[in-house]
């Protein structure tokens, strides 16, 4: 990838890019210093929130988009699952557009072709939703690979606390969009389309505010000889991944998390209105559920190897998870606002568990964007299955029951991969843990 070489840094502090020039006094280095670490953080949680909204914001306006342009429930579904499989199959293409191109200049141009995407969804013709659709996951497929490296590259002293925030900015944005998308509409008395597009506007702030990252670039190395150069390597690297067994438990791990995460989220305030539940109330439990996510993305990571392993924190994501759906199974109508709390601890501590994976597991940048990218290609191929499946059990039992006990049985292969990652070593068969 074309990140910036390694900038030696005080003790405890963050390797950012962009170091403040030899000449500026101590005082002054260090000022320019928190600076620079400070709107790198903001420039990395704004692109995080915006990871989400693209996709969250479609379900709670489904139904009225439905009854708009008579689309047909395949239609529906496909709108939900076409950004999973961009998640997935656009994943491998993300380092090499990284190493091309710089990983600075890729993301800020994935939030315009995230904005773009937005807005190309106003237009009446079907087909350019889709489109729109299809450019707003292929933004956040790569976006998504790519900034798991930046916080290995930029933060490798604080990589637990990063991958917190940057987990807890996801869960931001998909409460954020499962939350307001409904609020919005019927406050400012918009279409749907336009509400569609309102989420944009947080594309264009993201982009703004990473836009001072551009001339951080590595000033030795163009972007075509750091591809020339580099592409044998990273040729090599990428078959040793997929045939190493530490790369697969992790990626399986984050298959297993976000296929849980993506059913539930997709079928949730349908299970919610099937017991009584008004839409607006079942939207809203949806929004509860990632702001409860929040706590165990942002908490998780903190604790991990200071006060519990790992391997232990797996098992309490996935138990929490597990009790949730089961409760969702016995008493649906009870107790609801406690399954949506445990649902969204549960699912924020896999989430932050399996970015942490990735960047502790890979020895440098470049193998936390590879190994990012096997892992997500994988997980979000599979997460794209996981509605259909829902939805198919259910029409072929005329229940909730067996999906519902699908998710719980769930928890079993994701507690192996998790354990199975927990253990301190790298994805590699060149560097080893010392």
């Amino acid at each position: 990838m074309s990140i910036d070489p390694p900038v030696t840094a005080r003790r405890g502090a963050p390797v950012v890019q962009g170091a403040p020039p030899a000449d500026l006094d101590p005082g002054h280095r260090r000022a320019a210093r928190r600076r620079s670490t400070a709107l790198l953080t903001v420039g990395l949680v704004l692109l995080a929130v915006n990871l989400r909204p693209g996709v969250v914001a479609v379900a709670p306006l489904l139904d009225t988009m439905r009854a708009d342009t008579g689309m047909s429930t395949g239609m529906a579904g496909l709108l939900t699952t076409l950004p999973l499989l961009c998640f997935g199959l656009l994943a491998p293409l993300a380092p090499r557009l990284g190493r091309r191109f710089g990983v600075n200049p890729v993301l800020l141009l994935m939030m315009a072709l995230l904005a773009v995407g937005t807005v190309l969804r106003l237009l009446h013709p079907t087909s350019m939703l889709l489109v729109g659709t299809l450019l707003v996951g292929a933004a956040i497929a790569v976006a998504n690979v790519l900034l798991p490296g930046v916080i290995k590259q930029e933060f490798r002293s604080r990589v637990a606390l990063m991958s917190g925030v940057y987990s807890m900015s996801l869960f931001i944005g998909a409460a954020l969009a499962a939350g307001l998308t409904l609020p919005i509409r019927n406050t400012l008395h918009l279409g749907w389309r336009p509400t569609l597009a309102v989420w944009g506007l947080l594309a264009v702030l993201a982009l703004l505010v990473w836009l001072p990252q551009l001339r951080h670039r590595a000033a030795k190395e163009s972007p075509g000889t750091s591809r020339s150069r580099g592409g044998d390597v990273n040729d090599e690297l990428v078959r040793g991944l997929w045939t190493h067994p530490v790369a697969w438990f992790v990626a399986f791990y984050f298959a297993a998390q976000a296929l849980v995460f993506y059913s539930a989220a997709a079928w949730l305030p349908t299970i919610l209105t099937g017991t009584g539940m008004s839409s607006g109330a079942a939207g809203w439990m949806l929004s509860f559920s990632s702001l409860t996510a929040i706590v165990g993305a942002l908490v998780t990571p903190m604790v991990a190897n200071r006060w519990l392993h790992p391997g232990v924190l797996v098992l309490l994501s996935a138990v929490l998870t597990m009790i949730a759906f089961a409760g969702l199974l016995v008493m649906p109508d009870a107790d609801t606002y406690l399954w949506m709390a445990l649902m969204g601890v549960g699912q924020g501590a896999g989430l932050s568990l399996s970015v942490m994976f990735i960047v502790l597991r890979a020895p440098d940048a470049r193998h936390a964007a590879q190994l990012s990218s096997m892992a997500q290609c994988s997980g979000y191929v599979l997460a794209a299955v996981g509605p259909f499946a829902l939805g198919a059990l259910h029409d072929s039992t005329s229940g909730w029951g067996l999906p519902l006990a699908v998710l719980i049985a769930l928890g079993v292969p994701t507690i192996a991969c998790g354990l199975s990652s927990a253990r301190n070593r790298y994805a590699s068969r060149e560097v080893t843990v010392a």
